[in-house]
C-alpha cells in the first residue's frame, strides 16, 4: 500500500505543517495527530493545500518509530491504492444512530472485500454506545474496528475530533479504508490475565451511567478486591497498573480500569461492567515477552508491512514509562514497518470497548 508518513516537532504549527507535509502529493486520504489546540489551523491549511481530500484528525500523545510526544505533528498520507470514505457520528451522548447513514454510505462506496478493509476511529466519549452504533453497519459487512478514545486535553478542556475539516465534540470520527493492493489485519494485545489465586465473582449491582461497580457477589466491590489482593482499600486505585479488573468471557478477558472509589465501597471504572458479568482481579504478566510474541505474530503475517496504526492505553503508556521500557516497545513496532500510534483513554476493538490494551491495524 502506498503510505507516506511525515512528522514535525516544530512548535510553530504552520512550520510544522509545511515540514510534515513535505513531499506529500495527491493523497487520497490524510490521517493526522497533532498537539492540542491546533485543529482549527490544520483545517484551514488542509482546505488551502489539499482541497477536497478527506481527512481524520485529533490531538493527543502520538507514537512515531522511536518515541512518544504530545507536541509532535504526525501525518499519514494514503496513496491511490487506498479507497476511503470518512464521516462522523454526532451526539454520542444522545443519539449517535441518527448519523449511521454516513457509515452505511462509506461502506457502500468502499465495497469491502475479505481481509482488505478496516474502520479506524477516534471518539470523544460514550464508547460503549459508539461501538454498538458502529457495529450496526460494520458487523453485517464483516469490517473490523480499531480505534481509541480521545485523550490528553488539558484539565477542564474539551476533547475534539476533526473530520474533513469540520471539528466536533461529543462525536466519533471514522474512516473506512480498503487496501486495493493487499490485505489489512487487526490485532489486540492484553498483558494481563486472571490471577491464579483470585476467584471469579459475579457483578450483582452496577450503575451503568457512571460505570460504577457497586457489588460483587452481593458485597461491596472494594471489600472483595481487598480480600483477593491483600491490599487495603486506600491502596486499590493506585494498584490499577498491576491488577485491574477484567470481564471474563470464555478464554477472553476484557479489562476494566478502576479510577475512583465510590460511596459504600463501590469502584468506578473506565469501562462499563454489566450485572451478571463474570469479573476477576487480573495480574500483570511478563509484558516484554508478550510484546515480543505480538511483534513476531505480526511479522509472520506481514513480512513487508507498509503501515501500522496502533492505539496504546494511557495506563500501559504509564506502566511502560515507569519501567523505562516505553521507547523499546515503540521501537519494536517501528521495526515491523512505518508506525504511527496514539495514546488513548480507552480502546475500541471489534465489538468491545476495553482498557489497558493495545490494538492495531496493519497494512500490507
Amino acid at each position: 500500500m502506498q503510505v507516506k508518513v511525515g512528522r514535525s516537532k516544530n512548535q510553530n504549527i504552520m512550520a510544522a505543517l509545511d515540514e510534515a507535509f513535505g513531499g506529500v502529493n495527491n493523497p487520497s486520504f490524510l490521517l493526522i495527530q497533532a498537539p492540542y489546540g491546533t485543529l482549527e489551523t490544520i483545517a484551514q491549511y488542509l482546505a488551502n493545500r489539499f482541497p477536497g481530500v478527506q481527512n481524520l484528525c485529533t490531538s493527543g500523545t502520538t507514537y512515531n518509530n522511536e518515541s512518544a510526544s504530545d507536541q509532535e505533528l504526525d501525518v499519514v498520507a494514503f496513496g491511490s491504492d487506498a479507497k476511503v470514505a470518512a464521516g462522523a457520528l454526532e451526539g454520542l451522548s444522545l443519539a449517535p444512530l441518527k448519523n449511521i447513514d454516513q457509515l452505511d454510505g462509506a461502506l457502500n462506496f468502499v465495497q469491502p472485500g475479505k481481509d482488505d478493509t478496516v474502520c479506524l476511529e477516534y471518539c470523544t466519549n460514550d464508547e460503549e454506545v459508539t461501538i454498538t452504533s458502529l457495529n450496526v453497519a460494520l458487523e453485517k459487512r464483516g469490517v473490523p474496528l480499531v480505534g481509541g478514545t480521545v485523550f490528553g486535553a488539558p484539565e477542564g478542556q474539551t476533547s475534539y475530533v476533526m473530520v474533513n475539516g469540520r471539528i466536533y465534540s461529543d462525536a466519533c470520527g471514522f474512516v473506512v479504508i480498503k487496501n486495493l493492493s493487499g490485505k489489512i489485519r487487526t490485532y489486540s494485545e492484553n498483558i494481563y490475565r486472571p490471577s491464579a489465586t483470585a476467584p471469579s465473582h459475579i457483578a450483582t449491582k452496577v450503575n451503568l451511567a457512571n460505570k460504577e461497580l457497586i457489588s460483587l457477589d452481593g458485597r461491596p466491590a472494594a471489600d472483595v478486591y481487598s480480600e483477593d489482593t491483600g491490599l487495603s482499600k486506600s491502596e486499590i486505585i493506585d494498584n490499577v497498573l498491576k491488577q485491574p479488573l477484567g470481564r471474563v468471557v470464555g478464554d477472553k478477558c476484557y479489562i476494566s480500569s478502576m479510577h475512583d472509589m465510590g460511596a459504600n465501597g463501590s469502584l468506578i471504572n473506565y469501562k462499563r461492567i454489566n450485572e451478571n458479568d463474570t469479573i476477576s482481579v487480573l495480574e500483570l504478566g511478563d509484558f516484554r515477552s508478550i510484546n515480543q510474541e505480538t511483534f513476531q505474530r505480526i511479522k509472520g503475517d506481514f513480512p513487508k508491512a507498509s503501515f501500522i496504526f496502533s492505539v496504546n492505553c494511557i495506563y500501559r503508556h504509564l506502566l511502560f514509562t515507569n519501567e523505562n521500557y516505553l521507547n523499546e516497545f515503540i521501537r519494536g513496532l517501528g521495526q515491523i514497518g512505518p508506525h504511527v500510534g496514539y495514546v488513548g483513554g480507552g480502546e475500541q476493538y471489534g465489538k468491545q470497548h476495553v482498557n489497558q490494551t493495545m490494538v492495531c491495524a496493519v497494512f500490507e
